[in-house]
């Protein structure tokens, strides 16, 4: 199937992937008396008391807008929001289908940060629970910042942090098979944009101590001129060894390449050069940093991809409706480190020992028994670690 066509002619036929349905019966003169005037005027004056109750009386409770100013959609960079609704669209369709939460687009004809915070501000009492989806970095990292040090509902930057627990996951399940432990690997991160700083900082939370962080430029390393804010971040804790050169030098050795960055960037000698029973996860779409046929012929031991058409599709659609199902259930005040870590495990323990093998080391995306597992992680999660509003440890 030409996917492309197809999917543009799909478009055009379902005009939106999203609706609204009445969850309420508005048939007759009480009914509508009920749902709106004069009964509705109650449960008003019941959340002006105690706005806490706006996540009993309204849909609130089980909705999430799924936000982007269209600067970094998908692989095409920045096409503008309303070029970017297709993706909105379907990401609120994914909500539903596998977490079961009413997700809203939400375009927003701005690039400037403080413009965008304003405005998610001002609409936040609408939901309970923020996405942010395909913003640009480093404007992502200051937006979502703000956000979850100004809010009380969970925000959460799915590129960054959705991704991240996905590879966690992933890279968990390959250690399994390749017979390595955490704390004992190098790992190779090409692509040092919002997904790519994320990865990095998640797996030295999880206990990788040895990291190499890779641009355009080649080894990001501390001292270097020029680095942008969230590049002289990464680069105190990674690369300690202060290693300069190029995506090919940090290769020699490595145990793990993880890539979110450009086609074909990768070549079968970088391969070879790598440790024994070397991972690669080569996620740039559509078309990876190596074909993994080439990878595989070069000696790579498991190799994930970000496309379905390859085994092991490493998909942040496995975290996403689990993490705001259980954060939402629990009426969680944030995402924090606890529950993202708990989001990782589940994912990684649903592939249980006899199933696992190099071609399958995350569940499928769209079995939905995984989600729910990765929803009674994360609620888990949320109360152990005092941020859920409705129960305690």
């Amino acid at each position: 199937m030409n996917y492309r066509e197809e999917s543009l002619k799909k478009h055009a036929e379902w005009r939106g992937k999203i609706e609204s349905v009445c969850r309420v019966p508005v048939s007759n003169r009480e009914e509508l008396s009920l749902a709106y005037t004069p009964g509705v005027a109650e449960p008003c004056m019941a959340i002006h008391n105690d706005v806490e109750k706006s996540f009993e009386l309204t849909r609130r409770w089980n909705t999430v807008p799924v936000i982007t100013d269209g600067t970094a959609v998908l692989g095409l960079g920045d096409i503008g929001p309303e070029a970017g609704m297709p993706v909105m669209e379907g990401k609120c369709a994914l909500f539903k289908a596998f977490g079961g939460v009413d997700a809203y687009p939400l375009c927003i004809k701005s690039k400037d940060p403080e413009e965008i915070i304003a405005t998610i501000k001002l609409l936040s009492g609408s939901f309970g629970g923020i996405n942010l989806e395909d913003i640009s970095a480093p404007r992502c990292f200051e937006i979502e910042a703000r956000l979850k040090k100004e809010l009380d509902i969970p925000v959460f930057h799915d590129d960054q942090h959705g991704t991240a627990i996905v590879v966690a996951a992933a890279l968990t399940n390959a250690l399994k098979l390749a017979d390595k432990s955490v704390d004992g690997i190098k790992v190779v991160i090409n692509g040092a944009g919002a997904a790519g700083i994320s990865i990095g900082k998640f797996l030295l939370k999880l206990g990788v101590n040895d990291i190499i962080m890779c641009d355009k430029f080649g080894i990001i390393c501390e001292g270097d001129e020029g680095l942008n804010a969230a590049h002289e971040e990464i680069s105190h804790i990674t690369n300690l060894s202060k290693m300069h050169g190029t995506l090919a030098d940090a290769m020699k050795g490595a145990d793990v390449f993880i890539g979110v960055s450009a086609p074909n960037v990768v070549t079968p000698e970088m391969v070879r050069s790598m440790a024994e029973r070397s991972i690669l996860f080569t996620m740039a779409n559509p078309v990876p940093e190596i074909d993994p046929a080439l990878a595989r012929e070069a000696g790579a031991y498991i190799i994930g991809t970000g496309s379905s058409q390859y085994p092991n599709q490493i998909n942040n659609v496995l975290v996403f409706p689990g993490l705001f199902r259980g954060a939402l259930d629990v009426r969680a005040s944030t995402v924090n480190t606890e529950m993202m870590i708990a989001a990782a495990k589940g994912i990684a323990q649903y592939v249980t020992p006899d199933k696992l093998s190099r071609e399958y080391i995350l569940p499928y995306a769209f079995d939905r028994a995984a989600h729910e597992c990765v929803a009674k992680a994360v609620a888990r999660a949320a109360i152990d670690s005092g941020v859920s509003k409705l129960y305690k440890k």
